[in-house]
């Protein structure tokens, strides 16, 4: 099925879209018969196409349009700071003032004494930004051996070389080559709808000591002393909206410490209101960080930026002159560009002038009590997440959890249904994902979930009347 608009100039961007712009993650197998489908304006909470169909976007771009589309404050706060001074060299001994506002503003806002900020142009590479980080505060205290990273299977870190690897989710990998196998290491997620082998019937607490038992293995297995950092995101995102066992981030936190590791919070997608505070790890998990990452939300999605927020206890070592006329030799072009900069300050003015925080956690309750109620649906397994990120699992067999074939498509088939309804969500393998700006509404709930409620029931009669699971 074409996703052509059916106005003129719709389609010469489509064409142009088919033939010209490679987009990320795309499904070769369709893409050249479908094209893309032409978003056009966005408002509020809606986005809307080029034939002038309005949704409801239930996914904030991809986790990061916090405050919403179109902010006339935004696109001001951004022309004055062109108008102002749109760049300047930020190498060396020179800087521009949104950055260094924006380094304290973000110092204020991060837990513990995470003081120093790091920046970049996304998430993935502020992630590569933080490994190599590690590994030169390493060198720099005389522990060159202390290299490997320990990831989690079904993590999402990003696209970039390094970035790619610490992710742990296979289909990422087919046909591309891996590097850095001999100092990245994987371990299980902290999945509780879908456990290890021999971790089926535990109960939560009880799980929790056996994720934390492997990785104090792993460590021990591995050598210590070779073992830099272990990178987790609060929650998981694209691996499915995994909530770890309560305890879990605090405690392996404190192995980091007994073993003279780092930890590092990979914060793209929860930073900044997502979980309903600025960071999750210490609001939401007890767990102070030697390094956050974020990316997204500290902009809205309005203007590339990612910073990796560093310790002082880190940045006191790094900081110090490697050797004679010794620099720290890595940056960007970009880096704490003086116009994403000031649009992350901007953004964060919004966020506490309008208490979106304040907003997530009140409407959070109610946001899962209608998710849930979608159980009474025999295909819905799973329903999981934390504030407004949240993950809905579809099954074609409760009790053994039996995934649907993927000829039955069973998430994609919900995604056109809630297109067709006016509504964009996310389709993630056999879940759908739900990532709202945070500007949503309690009317803005209860459509988004009457829609999904229709959706779901629609896909599943399509399969059945296909007789995809005879």
């Amino acid at each position: 099925m074409s996703n052509a608009p059916k106005n003129q100039e719709g389609q010469a961007i489509w064409s142009q879209d088919k033939e010209h712009f490679i987009h990320p993650y795309t499904d070769y197998a369709t893409f050249k018969e479908e094209g893309s489908h032409v978003i056009s304006e966005g408002s509020g909470n809606y986005l809307t196409d080029a034939d002038g169909n309005r949704y409801l976007d239930t996914i904030a771009g991809l986790w990061c349009t916090n405050i919403g589309h179109g902010r006339t404050e935004m696109a001001d706060a951004i022309a004055e700071q062109v108008m102002k001074m749109e760049y300047c060299n930020p190498f060396g001994h020179s800087t521009n003032e949104p950055g260094s506002v924006l380094a304290a503003k973000l110092a204020e806002l991060a837990p513990g004494d995470l003081n120093h900020v790091f920046y970049t142009c996304g998430g993935s590479t502020a992630n590569d930004a933080a490994i190599r980080l590690v590994h030169f505060y390493n060198n720099q205290r005389g522990k060159p051996n202390k290299k490997k990273i320990i990831s989690r299977m079904d993590a999402y870190h990003g696209s970039t070389y390094i970035a790619a690897n610490l992710t742990g989710i296979h289909g990422t990998k087919y046909s591309f080559d891996r590097i850095a196998d001999e100092w990245v290491e994987h371990i299980s997620p902290a999945n509780m709808y879908r456990r290890p082998v021999g971790a089926e019937d535990l109960s939560e607490d009880a799980f929790c000591d056996f994720l934390v038992a492997e990785f104090e293995n792993r460590i021990l297995q591995l050598g210590p002393d070779n073992v830099a950092a272990f990178i987790a995101e609060p929650v998981m995102g694209a691996g499915g909206v995994l909530v770890a066992p309560k305890g879990y981030h605090r405690r392996m936190r404190d192995i980091c410490t007994q073993y003279d590791m780092l930890y590092i919070a990979d914060e793209v997608v929860t930073a900044f209101g997502r979980l309903g505070h600025w960071f999750a790890s210490e609001a939401v998990y007890d767990c102070v960080p030697d390094i956050i990452v974020s990316a997204k939300g500290i902009s809205s999605g309005y203007i590339p930026l990612g910073a990796a927020i560093i310790s002082s206890k880190v940045y006191d070592v790094i900081s110090q002159p490697q050797c004679e006329g010794g620099l720290l030799s890595m940056g960007f072009t970009y880096s704490g560009h003086p116009v994403a900069c000031a649009a992350a300050l901007k953004n964060i003015e919004i966020i506490e002038r309008e208490k979106l925080n304040e907003n997530v956690q009140a409407l959070t309750p109610y946001f899962y009590e209608l998710a849930n109620g979608l159980m009474d649906i025999s295909v819905v397994g799973d329903v999981r997440g934390s504030h407004f990120m949240m993950a809905i699992e579809f099954v074609t067999d409760r009790r053994d959890k039996v995934s649907f074939p993927a000829e039955a498509d069973i998430s994609n088939r919900i995604y056109q249904h809630c297109l067709a309804r006016g509504m964009i969500i996310r389709p993630l393998g056999n879940q759908i994902v739900l990532s709202p700006p945070l500007t949503l509404t309690q009317d803005d709930v209860e459509r988004l979930f009457t829609v999904l409620r229709e959706s779901i029931l629609a896909a599943w009669n399509d399969i059945n009347e296909a007789g995809l699971l005879e």
